[in-house]
């Protein structure tokens, strides 16, 4: 199809046409411009699709800087300037409130990073060809350096493409870490010889190959304001560490002028929350699924002289009903949200005070519509988490009526 105006964005970044009673989703087209199309897939009146032609562009518009941009799918808008991107997520927050929500809630400006590239400091890259997934597809898209990425962690991908070329060896999936102190680790799937690699890798921290541990060091150290955390294998930490204290820091700022006896942190991870918040409240309670997580924030704990936290390690759903007496929660759950029984729990719990950190805001949005039964949602702010995609972190307080 030729010559269509593309009206406005969606949630995720695509351009929206809608002709007649067909709506058309378009990767990598931004608002006014006029484009032809290629058709990917449609169901019933509903169509994806990719630009082949810009026959002519809006203003929205940049020189996109990557040559991978539209094929791997880590990137939304290497093609529009940071301020649009700043609005566009600014606006689906407002647009969600006033569809999902329905109420009037105070949206507060978002809080936008100074730095827009190279803040990753995590990269999982696939396949023999050591690349990433094409947007929606299991295929590959080899590549030489990301945008997004620290730069160390681009040092070390053409490194291991030589020594994959070189050896012969097979590498089926490479996570590469890299801490704020500069600590690196790598972990790789495949077949080939753990010793050679690790005399050729012999700069980096920690390895582990096929999940076995074959340096020295068993994790890197993170830190986040003045205190520091241990990062093993299977944990996980933000990847946007500048960002992550701008975004703790609210958390922070929402309870420090007040006492709370005793607070949960729910999906925990390392215990980064509970531990930042600890010098605030009489005692924390951690709870977190992944039992390596579990591990590292116990070891955060004694690492920082914590003494007033404690950390289980299940599921939140499994264990949440065993708490009461607890005046703050603080909840940073996957991008699934919370589940049913969560919500129903933290409604019985009743404290004082949620801080939800948010990862999706389609699913805050119904998590709020539950919890709004006995709480007032005081603001929300969004943070820009992830320069150039379109996902947006936020933070909403609710205070009990």
């Amino acid at each position: 199809m030729n010559n269509l105006k593309i009206e406005k964005l969606d949630h995720f970044g695509r351009g929206i046409v809608r002709i007649n009673h067909d709506i058309y989703f378009i990767e990598g087209a931004l608002p006014n411009d006029i484009v032809d199309i290629e058709v990917i897939k449609h169901k019933k009146n509903i169509y994806e699709a990719k630009v082949s032609k810009y026959v002519k562009k809006s203003n929205y518009h940049i020189d996109n800087i990557c040559p991978y941009f539209l094929e791997c799918g880590g990137c939304t808008f290497l093609n529009m300037d940071y301020k649009n991107e700043l609005e566009f997520k600014e606006q689906k927050i407002h647009e969600l409130v006033n569809k999902m929500l329905k109420k009037d809630v105070q949206i507060n400006k978002i809080i936008y990073s100074d730095n827009i590239y190279n803040y990753r400091r995590k990269i999982t890259i696939h396949g023999n060809q050591l690349g990433l997934y094409k947007n929606k597809s299991n295929d590959i898209v080899s590549i030489d350096k990301c945008y997004l990425v620290n730069e160390k962690i681009n040092e070390i991908l053409p490194r291991l493409k030589k020594y994959q070329e070189k050896t012969k060896c097979n590498i089926e999936e490479a996570t590469l870490k890299v801490s704020v102190l500069n600590e690196v680790m790598i972990s790789l799937y495949g077949s080939f010889d753990y010793d050679h690699f690790l005399n050729e890798f012999n700069d980096i921290d920690v390895i582990y190959i096929n999940n076995q541990l074959v340096s020295k060091k068993e994790y890197i150290k993170e830190k986040l304001f003045d205190k520091y955390f241990y990062v093993s294998n299977h944990s996980f930490f933000q990847v946007n560490t500048y960002m992550t204290e701008k975004l703790y820091e609210l958390v922070i700022n929402k309870i420090k002028n007040e006492h709370y006896k005793n607070a949960l942190d729910l999906y925990c991870g390392t215990g980064t929350i509970g531990i930042l918040i600890s010098d605030y409240v009489d005692k924390v309670t951690g709870i977190e699924e992944v039992k390596d997580a579990v591990e590292d924030a116990n070891r955060n704990k004694e690492l920082n002289n914590v003494d007033n936290i404690n950390f289980i390690c299940g599921k939140v759903e499994d264990n949440i009903d065993s708490f009461k007496d607890i005046d703050l929660v603080i909840v940073d759950p996957p991008r699934s949200g919370l589940d049913n029984k969560t919500r129903e729990q933290l409604l019985k719990i009743n404290p004082i005070r949620i801080i939800y950190v948010s990862c999706d805001p389609a699913t805050l949005m119904r998590d709020l519509n539950d919890l709004s039964k006995n709480y007032n949602i005081k603001e929300i702010t969004p943070v820009d988490m992830f320069p150039r995609t379109y996902h947006c972190e936020s933070i909403t307080v609710l205070e009990r009526r």
